[in-house]
């Protein structure tokens, strides 16, 4: 009794212990989103220098409760927008502190403050003028200036400590906006994203397919040092048993050999007995110590995707479906085709980049219903793009992605698009994968799938 309660509670732990790790993956997944990191940045950094400057405010008669609402504004716009027009730490307290000036002087010319519980109109509409006339000029345009310029109006005869509670907390949230951005923002790539680092063993399951998969493989491989690539083939029971699948391993060595010498890449061997199963190409993926999976494309009998490639794509592991349009062995032009910046979208440029090298711009598209989506898209690639160094050329496209991959295909050697493993049933159903209208492409396909860590 007491060892299967023993066992019970083991048992309890390990599957605990592997929710847990499903929902740190979930969380690490939404947070490599821009947006999400920005919203969650704005929840946690907000209310805490907020909180910051409270404790100043009631430590000191420096700093002025009014000087709150401009504040949390433009606090909000910086980890809000770290990269826009209004986000730089010098345009923040400048802007702030010109407003206060400017609607200090207007109050002085206006004769000082009007009579008790009203402020001067006159003085109101020139700091407003001044306001607008000096950020200009001094190029600090910044909304919270008209804020302050305005609060200014109501403090009493104690401007000039409001002028000071504006530089000296204006300076503490700048201070640490841009220590957030420099030091975690603008390197997230480093502690968020796990692509760039990953990836560089690589398993490919050759059956039936063309060598150019195994060409596609090294080539992937070879573009990290640590790469290496790892053919692999099943032979059939009857086969393994007489001790003679001598044809298989020497068929795989000759192409280890070739692929060794023209990548510069270590290519290893390996056969199973059995049937190539999805199951036993992971089971040698795991034993290999490879990270990704590189198979060549098959459909179903009803179109779609294989059972072999489902079951690869319901793994653990990172998997290419590679589909080779004439076995051609160059991929110097990529374009990928996504749809967000996302986990997967990251992995799918970092192969593309792999394959053209970062002195070759590497294309990458989305493909939008209306025009009145351009900016947002336009923004969504800013924020993919920003984890990568190299040469890109991006495009947004008002046209249905099958359509606009058919016509510029020819233009590419590969084009690489996503699995669609990401997308909900709902979405799958509404809107079949990319990749079932891409057969007729007059270029190679690579379609990306992210695995799940479980």
């Amino acid at each position: 009794m007491l060892e299967a309660i023993r066992t019970y509670v083991r048992t309890l732990a390990v599957r605990l212990r592997r929710v847990e790790r499903r929902e740190l993956d979930a969380f690490v997944r939404w947070i490599e989103h821009t947006g999400n990191l920005l919203q969650l940045s704005v929840l946690v950094f907000v209310p805490l220098l907020i909180a910051a400057v409270t404790w100043l405010a009631n430590i000191s008669p420096i700093v002025s409760f009014l000087l709150f609402p401009p504040l949390a504004s433009g606090t909000y716009t910086l980890f809000a927008d770290p990269e826009g027009r209004y986000s730089t730490p010098g345009r923040f307290v400048g802007g702030m502190t010109a407003g206060a000036l400017c609607g200090w002087i207007a109050l002085e010319l206006a004769g000082g403050p009007g009579a008790a519980g009203t402020v001067s109109a006159t003085a109101a509409a020139l700091g407003v003028f001044f306001t607008g006339v000096t950020t200009v000029a001094l190029d600090l345009e910044e909304p919270s200036a008209f804020s302050t310029a305005l609060l200014v109006l109501v403090i009493g005869d104690a401007q000039a400590a409001y002028v000071v509670g504006i530089v000296v907390s204006s300076a503490f949230v700048a201070v640490t906006f841009a220590v957030w951005r420099d030091r975690f923002y603008e390197q997230r790539a480093q502690y968020l994203y796990r692509t760039t680092d990953a990836d560089d063993h690589v398993l490919v399951p050759l059956g039936e397919g063309d060598p150019a998969v195994a060409h596609f493989a090294a080539e992937l491989a070879s573009a990290h040092e640590a790469g290496k690539v790892v053919l692999f083939e099943t032979v059939d029971d009857a086969t393994a048993t007489t001790n003679e699948p001598g044809h298989a391993v020497g068929h795989l060595e000759s192409l280890a050999d070739d692929l060794e010498s023209e990548y510069d890449v270590p290519c290893e061997v390996a056969v199973a007995a059995g049937d190539r199963t999805a199951g036993l190409v992971l089971r040698a993926a795991r034993e290999h110590n490879c990270d990704l999976v590189v198979a060549p494309y098959a459909e179903g009998d009803r179109g779609g995707l294989s059972p072999f490639i489902k079951g690869l794509f319901d793994s653990e592991r990172d998997v290419i479906a590679f589909r080779s349009a004439d076995g051609s062995r160059g991929w110097d032009r990529s374009l990928v085709a996504v749809r967000g910046a996302g986990d997967t979208a990251r992995a799918m440029v970092d192969f593309a980049q792999r394959l053209t090298g970062t002195w070759q711009p590497t294309g990458i598209c989305t493909c939008i219903d209306r025009e009145s989506e351009r900016r947002i898209a336009e923004n969504t690639l800013a924020n993919l793009l920003d984890a990568f160094d190299g040469r890109f050329e991006t495009h947004v496209v008002t046209e249905p992605v099958e359509s606009y991959l058919a016509r510029v295909a020819p233009q590419y050697d590969v084009v690489v698009v996503g699995s669609s493993t990401d997308r909900s049933a709902a979405s799958r159903f509404l809107s079949p994968p990319t990749f079932r209208k891409l057969d007729a492409l007059e270029a190679d396909v690579a379609i990306v799938h992210r695995g799940r860590r479980r």
